[in-house]
């Protein structure tokens, strides 16, 4: 079987990925695929900065806000829907566009992962008990010795990561890094690896006045709707920056502009996490993110050769 080609428009989040993807999508034909961690979960379009209807118009759009917040998703599952939804792309006689920042996701989706044996649990429930008892720095604290590599790659209060990263590490003696590193059979895809760069002065600005706009656009009362189904904080849909941030404050943790400041701190970071880790990729083209003739132009001449 002939490798399937796959366009992946990578890079940090607030880059400018879904103006990107919306450009080629439009001209090659292609449809466009979700490859981010939050941008899953059906309660928070505006906070997870989802595409919006009007943006989903313009090509088909997969994966995007089909999971509820109460339920968790682990990379390789989350592989397996994307390879079924490229190749439902391809049946329909245009190109997948793989469009996101989740460097596990991508690593799953192009390499696999190794099939990790049952969690005990017993384990589980220890973790879940210590989590209640004493809260999530300690267990941070253990994931940074046990699995310092994991827990670099992840953000500091991700509960459910965390959680996973120990007791894989707890019930199979070996930390989940190690895991993903270990050789898998490689599906059957051809990718092009395009990384959307942005100077990183205007990136900060970027992220500034996009919070601004998703408070305009309704983020505090979609979390406040989320939490009248869901008021779990350490449900997964909530540990995603600004989820969580919005919680905090609905919850009357702190006052709405110490949620803010907070949540765009907390973005940086991310974004800094994200650069580490695709600087690590290879075979990666970096491309201005807003010079979509070039984006246009790389994809077109890929897919002249397959």
């Amino acid at each position: 079987m002939d490798a399937m080609p796959v366009i992946c428009l990578l890079g940090v989040t607030g880059a400018g990925k879904t103006a990107a993807s919306l450009a080629l999508a439009e001209a090659l034909p292609g449809s466009v695929v979700n490859l981010d961690s939050r941008q899953v979960y059906r309660e928070f379009p505006v906070i997870t900065a989802q595409p919006s209807p009007e943006e989903q118009a313009v090509a088909p759009h997969y994966l995007y806000g089909f999971l509820p917040c109460t339920e968790r998703i682990s990379a390789g599952v989350f592989a397996e829907r994307a390879h079924e939804a490229c190749a439902e792309v391809r049946a329909s006689g245009r190109y997948p566009l793989l469009v996101g920042g989740a460097g596990l996701y991508l690593r799953a989706f192009l390499e696999g992962l190794a099939p990790i044996p049952p969690v005990d649990e017993a384990v589980r429930e220890s973790l879940e008990q210590a989590l209640d008892r004493s809260g999530l720095a300690p267990l941070r604290k253990r994931l940074e010795e046990a699995d310092p590599e994991y827990a670099a790659a992840i953000h500091p209060n991700d509960t459910q990561r965390t959680l996973r990263a120990l007791e894989v590490y707890d019930s199979t003696g070996k930390p989940l890094s190690w895991w993903h590193a270990q050789p898998t059979p490689t599906p059957q895809v051809r990718p092009l690896k395009l990384f959307l760069e942005v100077e990183q002065k205007a990136l900060h600005r970027r992220l500034d006045e996009r919070i601004s706009q998703m408070l305009e656009a309704g983020a505090v009362d979609e979390a406040r709707k989320a939490m009248d189904s869901c008021p779990d904080p350490d449900a997964p849909g909530w540990s995603g920056i600004g989820c969580a941030e919005l919680h905090a404050y609905l919850s009357g943790g702190c006052p709405l502009p110490e949620a803010r400041a907070l949540w765009l701190r907390n973005t940086k970071a991310y974004a800094k996490r994200q650069m580490t880790w695709f600087r690590k990729e290879s075979d990666m083209t970096a491309v201005p993110a807003q010079d979509v003739n070039r984006i246009v132009a790389l994809a077109s001449r890929f897919l002249e050769t397959v």
